[in-house]
């Protein structure tokens, strides 16, 4: 079943953990997600809205489970799922994922993902509650995971809010028939 809006407006990090084991299916391409950071509100240090409301950042401050795709350094994207009230800017960046079907590739960083499965500015703003491309489904697959300081950041590194799988070799390769179409 594909994860609906009031699984986004939870608090973040609930989201941020209950995504781990989650399907994120983008076309025809599948991976567990492995990875995820927690950035909430404009007192946090790190999260990009900490300035307000910008061009760039309004999607956070709009409805859950919409996405947040940015560039950084010049050269990588990252997906983030908006989370938490409107108005409240939030967002849970998805920092990895596992491909199940072949070559099952782990793809551990926010910016080969995006960049494996070819996300770009185009697909900000989708909400993935009801998109047939985009979307997040429940397969019932559970994880243990631990969380960390978050990474790639200089600021609010006192935040325990990374969450990452603690053994990814534990998470089998599922035969390519399981279907990632949209059941809603």
């Amino acid at each position: 079943m594909v994860l609906n809006r009031s699984f986004f407006i939870q608090d973040t990090n609930t989201v941020s953990t209950n995504l781990i084991g989650k399907l994120l299916c983008f076309h025809n391409l599948k991976g567990i997600i492995t990875e995820t950071e927690s950035y909430i509100g404009t007192d946090d240090p790190a999260c990009h809205a900490t300035k307000g409301m910008t061009k760039r950042t309004k999607v956070m401050f709009g409805l859950a489970g919409f996405t947040y795709v940015y560039f950084i350094y010049g050269k990588y994207y990252c997906l983030n799922i908006v989370t938490e009230a409107l108005n409240f800017p939030a967002a849970t960046l998805i920092r990895g994922i596992k491909l199940i079907d072949p070559p099952y590739t782990y793809l551990n960083g926010p910016g080969k993902l995006c960049q494996y499965l070819g996300i770009n500015l185009m697909h900000n703003a989708i909400d993935v509650t009801v998109s047939k491309t985009l979307y997040i489904k429940d397969i019932g697959c559970q994880l243990s995971y631990k969380s960390t300081p978050r990474i790639g950041i200089s600021k609010g590194l006192d935040k325990i809010w990374r969450y990452v799988v603690t053994d990814i070799d534990c998470i089998p390769a599922m035969p390519p028939k399981l279907v990632c179409t949209p059941t809603f």
